[in-house]
C-alpha cells in the first residue's frame, strides 16, 4: 500500500461540560457517591466542561463509575468551575479518604502533581498528559491522530460524493496539543483521500505544515462555536469536525439555522449515541475510549497489592482508538468506504501508513 507520512503525538482534547459541585473559588467541593459494597473508594475529578459534555468528562465519569460497578464499591466526583478549583477539588477527595483518584483532563497535571507528592498512599490517574513520572501517577495518553484519520478520510470521502467542490472543516476549542493532533490525524486523512483518489477535497480551519487554524478560544462558548461554523458553511464545507467538547452544540445549531445540508463528525465519544438531539447530523465520531482506560485504570489499582504506573498509550491496534459507525448515514456514505477504511487501519496498525504529529506535550 502506497504510504503517507503523518505527524502525530499522543493526544486528546480535555474539552469539558456543565455541572458544577464546586460554589466558588477555592471552597473545598462536594462529592456524590453511590451505595457501597467494598470499602475500595475510587474517585474522579472532573474540569470546567463539566460531567455532561458527552464527551471527555463524561467519559472519565463513566470508567470509574464501571470500575466502582465491578468492584463492588461506592465512587465519588468533584467537578471544577475554574482552574482554581482544581487543588481544594483533590484535597476534598483525599479528606474523604480516595484510593484512587482519577483526573479528566491536560489542564490537571500541577494540582495532581502536588496532590500525588502530599498522599504517596494514595494512586492517581492522570488522562491526557505523560509528563508526571511518579510512582503512584499513571499517566494515560492517546495516539489520536490514528483515529482521526480515519475521521479525516471518511469526512473526504463524503464531501466528495455529495458536492462538484467538496470541503471539509476542522476547528478546535484551544491550541493545545490535544487538540492539535486530532486536527493534524483529519487534515492529513483529506490529504491522503486526495492522494489515492487523485481528488481534491478542500480542507477549511488546519493548516498541519503551519500548525495554525481556527480556535474559539474556549470550551464552553456555544455562540462562537455558532460563530465559527458559519464562517464555514459560508465557504462551503460540507463536513465541520469540532474538536471542542460540548461545542459541537454550536456547530449543530449553525447548520440548523443556515438550514445546510453539511453534516458533522464527533470527537471522543460516538455523539449520535451520547446526544441524540443532534444524532441527524453525526457523519462519525473519532473515538478516544477514556472511559476504557479509566476503568481499566481503577480495576487494576483495586485487584493489585502494587500499582501499576506504567503510561497508558491507546491505539488503534490496542482498542483505545477507534471510529464510531455511521449510523443513519450508512446507506448515504459511498459504498466502498468501509472496506477502504478497514484496509486504511489495517495499514496503520501495521506500518504501511504512518501517522505522525508536530505536537508534543
Amino acid at each position: 500500500m502506497t504510504s503517507l507520512t503523518k505527524r502525530i503525538g499522543f493526544s486528546a482534547v480535555a474539552a469539558l461540560g456543565t455541572v458544577a459541585l464546586l460554589a466558588a473559588c477555592g471552597t473545598a467541593p462536594s462529592a456524590t457517591s453511590t451505595a457501597t459494597k467494598s470499602s475500595y473508594l475510587p474517585c474522579v475529578v472532573g474540569d470546567v466542561g463539566g460531567f455532561n459534555d458527552h464527551s471527555f468528562n463524561q467519559l472519565s465519569l463513566q470508567g470509574v463509575e464501571a470500575a466502582a460497578a465491578k468492584i463492588g464499591s461506592s465512587y465519588k466526583k468533584v467537578q471544577s468551575q475554574s482552574s482554581t478549583d482544581y487543588a481544594p477539588a483533590f484535597a476534598s477527595l483525599v479528606a474523604q479518604k480516595c484510593n484512587v483518584i482519577v483526573a479528566a483532563g491536560f489542564q490537571f497535571p500541577a494540582a495532581l502533581s502536588a496532590s500525588a507528592k502530599a498522599n504517596p498512599k494514595i494512586d492517581y490517574v492522570m488522562i491526557d498528559d505523560n509528563s508526571l513520572k511518579l510512582p503512584n501517577v499513571k499517566d494515560v495518553v492517546f495516539q489520536t491522530s490514528e483515529a482521526a484519520f480515519l475521521g479525516g478520510y471518511a469526512a473526504a470521502s463524503y464531501a466528495a460524493s455529495v458536492s462538484k467542490t467538496p470541503k471539509v472543516a476542522t476547528w478546535g476549542g484551544g491550541k493545545y496539543p490535544t487538540v492539535t493532533t486530532y486536527m493534524d490525524g483529519i487534515a492529513d486523512g483529506v490529504a491522503y483521500y486526495n492522494q489515492q483518489k487523485k481528488a481534491s477535497v478542500g480542507m477549511l480551519g488546519w493548516d498541519v505544515a503551519k500548525q495554525n487554524g481556527s480556535f474559539t478560544g474556549n470550551f464552553t462558548d456555544q455562540n462562537k462555536a455558532k460563530q465559527l461554523t458559519a464562517g464555514f458553511l459560508d465557504q462551503g464545507a460540507n463536513v465541520v469536525i469540532p474538536v471542542a467538547g460540548s461545542l459541537y452544540q454550536g456547530a449543530a445549531k449553525a447548520i440548523t439555522a443556515a438550514k445546510s445540508s453539511a453534516v458533522l463528525e464527533g470527537v471522543d465519544a460516538d455523539i449520535y449515541l451520547t446526544d441524540p438531539t443532534v444524532k441527524s447530523l453525526m457523519l462519525t465520531s473519532i473515538l478516544k475510549k477514556v472511559d476504557v482506560a479509566a476503568r481499566d485504570a481503577v480495576e487494576q489499582a483495586a485487584g493489585s497489592k502494587t500499582f501499576d504506573n506504567t503510561t497508558y498509550i491507546g491505539t488503534l491496534k490496542n482498542g483505545g482508538l477507534g471510529l464510531a459507525p455511521f449510523h443513519d448515514f450508512a446507506s448515504k456514505v459511498p459504498s466502498t468506504l468501509s472496506a477502504e477504511l478497514t484496509k486504511i487501519q489495517a495499514g496503520i496498525q501495521d506500518g504501511s501508513i504512518t501517522v505522525t504529529s508536530p505536537a508534543k506535550y
